[in-house]
């Protein structure tokens, strides 16, 4: 089904090459696990088996890559649209309309199929997958991980022998990842080849028949799933892979559930209903205290209002009702807005500059401490560069530093670990470790198990009985 030989690719302008000298074979209907530290060629390597390289994404490409018999370089994009199906990180990036229906339907449009034909393979998909209740809705509506099933099984409309996924679980919640890995399973069940690139690994271990390790843009290494399964602990670690199991993440995460408020508080909620307005409550909060020098970790199911909370702290919404106080005192959006800094999911929200270092210096409480925060970020051979130009953990490391120059006490992230490795996440630990040292009041908003039981001091977990 797939067969590289030697093959290398190097980016239009880069210095150096993404891949070297790749070589490696997949079986018809294997699930392999493309894993390595982030930068490592896992994504390049998926763009020469869905055909975006060299033709979408243009570069330099030597040796040979053939995917389902089309050859990177040399076959049509075209010709890989009812071979390949593709489920990327960010759902919104591949929907071409508005509502669920029409999103599954276009593969079949775009390849020309009656009507009567589009209507019974949509049927056919949705019963598959079990998607009914997510049919006739507008894509704006759903959560994190419904947009993900809906891309997924668009992926599928046109039968593909492959699929190949690129992170697919970053941004998802224990629930929408176990949604996800079922529908995986129905298709390797079917004999479809499924490539998937991800840093974690613990929901995938009964699917993966092999891993392949990248590293540098190398094959370094490559594992059947019992030799996977063997490797120790501290094997793993020092290849900068995540855990394969999270059960004694899952039970420092209720550990952690049953801790109070440390100290005096410095933020409290009374009675807050969250929404954008009074006519369309979310959810009433249950009353929550917040003491500085603290890391508090905010879990729940995609949708559930995580990041409304947090636009609520930092004053970008005003709750429906109830009080928000700082220091005992009502606090206004405004007040809230001077005092919070938030790290946003999507962080190109939040660049505005035409340089890396004119964007951290925005509002910098300490801008003399530019140059030694970009060093410790890494970003400081990056100063120049125009923040949009940067890879999505460089914008979001543009975004951190602009928070540490900030000052402000009380600091609110949310998803900062989504798509990242063992070693980044390990580093937004220890960030978050040095603001605590510095009395800042930090929440938060995570899906990322490992994140929350090995950094937060406690952790608040919502689910749907809680609240109105």
């Amino acid at each position: 089904m797939i067969e590289a030989e030697n093959a290398s690719f190097t980016y239009q302008s880069a210095p150096s090459p993404a891949l070297q000298d790749v070589t490696l074979t997949v079986q018809p209907g294997e699930c392999v696990v493309l894993c390595g530290r982030s930068g490592c060629g896992k994504t390049t390597f998926t763009h020469l088996l869905n055909g975006l390289s060299p033709e979408f994404y243009p570069g330099t490409l030597t040796g040979r890559c053939t995917a389902a018999g089309l050859a990177a370089g040399e076959a049509a994009i075209e010709a890989y649209v009812p071979q390949v199906g593709s489920v990327f990180q960010n759902p919104k990036t591949q929907y071409f309309n508005v509502d669920t229906t029409a999103e599954l339907a276009f593969p079949c449009e775009n390849a020309g199929m009656e009507p009567q034909a589009i209507r019974r393979r949509v049927d056919e998909v949705v019963e598959q997958f079990r998607l009914g209740p997510l049919m006739d809705r507008s894509v704006f509506k759903l959560s994190g991980g419904e947009k993900q099933r809906v891309a997924f099984a668009a992926a599928c409309m046109l039968g593909p022998r492959l699929l190949v996924l690129d992170e697919p679980t970053s941004n998802l919640d224990a629930a929408a990842i176990a949604q996800l890995h079922d529908m995986i399973a129905v298709m390797k069940r079917q004999g479809v080849t499924v490539v998937l690139a991800e840093h974690r690994l613990a929901w995938i271990t009964d699917l993966a028949d092999r891993y392949f390790f990248f590293a540098a843009g190398r094959l370094a290494a490559q594992w059947s799933a019992a030799e996977f399964a063997a490797l120790p602990a501290d094997t793993l670690a020092g290849y900068g892979l995540r855990a394969r199991t999270l059960d004694d993440c899952r039970a420092g995460i209720r550990a952690k559930q049953s801790a109070r408020c440390p100290g005096t508080p410095v933020l409290t909620l009374e009675g807050v209903t969250l929404g954008c307005d009074k006519k369309h409550p979310l959810r009433t909060l249950p009353d929550m205290s917040f003491a500085a020098g603290e890391i508090v970790g905010l879990m729940g199911r995609n949708g559930i209002g995580k990041s409304t909370m947090a636009r609520t702290l930092c004053g970008l919404l005003e709750p429906v009702s109830g009080k928000i106080c700082r220091n005992g005192r009502p606090a206004n959006a405004s007040e809230r807005l001077r005092s919070s800094f938030l790290v946003m999911q999507d962080v190109n929200y939040q660049l505005f500059s035409d340089s890396v270092r004119e964007e951290v210096l925005l509002g910098a409480a300490h801008p003399e401490r530019c140059d030694a925060v970009l060093q410790a970020l890494g970003l400081d051979g990056l100063a120049d560069r125009h923040p949009m130009s940067l890879s999505g953990g460089q914008k979001q490391r543009v975004v951190v530093a602009a928070a540490m120059l900030s000052d402000k006490p009380l600091i609110l992230l949310d998803e900062p670990t989504s798509g990242l490795d063992l070693g980044s996440m390990q580093q937004v630990g220890q960030l978050l470790q040095e603001w605590k040292a510095q009395g800042k009041t930090l929440l938060v908003i995570t899906h990322d198990e490992e994140l929350a039981a090995n950094w937060c001091d406690r952790v608040i977990r919502w689910d749907d009985t809680e609240g109105v």
